[in-house]
């Protein structure tokens, strides 16, 4: 083990013994921004980019295992993303499978996972939306982290569709658009959410410096604590998730005040 890692080695047992676990998060968000600059960085190219960010995934849900956190939602793919080229989004779907498939298997040194695709998945190319329900049904019961692989995914898309199921389900009841209008509550959305029955991400992370959500999660992030790395995300540490998870420990929450 050379010096520099045995050092950081060192910095992260450090990091790990001063975390309290009463205020670790229950819930964190991660917005995997950064694989196509790390690529041109390091002169790869974008696919092999985006597949470095893919074995950092794993490594990272290794950390969230270790540290407790049982739930974890990784911004993958963005409805904004479709769009790009298809020479370079077939590879980047392809990744994001073989990821979720990969963390449906079990690995040494922590629980199996549960994996669940958040996001409208009828804009995916149909083969993967079934591999991808194959994998939530397979692991559904799993008691290790709830990994919410967030794919073709936009915030106000998640909100949008919530409200039009409770339209729907107010229809069925014979309730009119009005009396509806009268009587919505922020529950009865939330509960339609794609993240229905999960808690509220704690903690959101976004790596490569960028200073914004994107549509992640803007309604259960309404009361989250932000955390901005200057990383690309291939290149986070784990000594970098445990600074996120001290300085998330050292702050005041406060709950719309």
């Amino acid at each position: 083990m050379g010096r520099p890692e045995a050092f950081y080695r060192l910095y992260e047992r450090r990091l790990a013994r001063g975390l309290d676990p009463e205020r670790l998060p229950r819930h964190i968000g991660v917005l995997v921004d950064g694989n196509r600059r790390w690529a041109r960085a390091f002169g790869a190219s974008t696919q092999q980019g985006h597949q470095a960010g893919a074995e950092r995934i794993l490594d990272f849900i290794g950390w969230c295992d270790e540290a407790g956190i049982p739930v974890v939602t990784l911004y993958m793919l963005s409805t904004e993303n479709l769009r790009r080229p298809a020479e370079e989004l077939a590879p980047l779907l392809e990744i994001i499978q073989t990821t979720a498939e990969r963390l449906a298997q079990p690995a040494e040194g922590r629980a199996p996972v549960c994996v669940q695709p958040v996001g409208a998945v009828d804009l995916l190319p149909e083969p993967m939306a079934r591999r991808l329900a194959e994998v939530a049904e397979q692991t559904k019961d799993h008691d290790g982290v709830h990994v919410n692989v967030a794919v073709g995914y936009g915030g106000r898309q998640e909100i949008l569709d919530a409200v039009r199921e409770l339209l729907r389900d107010e229809h069925a009841l014979g309730h009119s658009a009005a009396e509806v209008a009268e009587s919505v509550t922020v529950e009865q959305i939330a509960d339609r959410l794609y993240t229905r029955g999960q808690p509220d991400p704690d903690l959101v992370i976004r790596t490569s410096g960028e200073q914004r959500l994107s549509g992640f999660l803007l309604w259960q992030s309404a009361y989250s604590e932000f955390y901005f790395c200057e990383a690309m995300w291939p290149a986070f540490r784990k000594v970098d998730f445990l600074r996120a998870l001290r300085d998330y420990g050292s702050r005041q929450r406060r709950f719309g005040t």
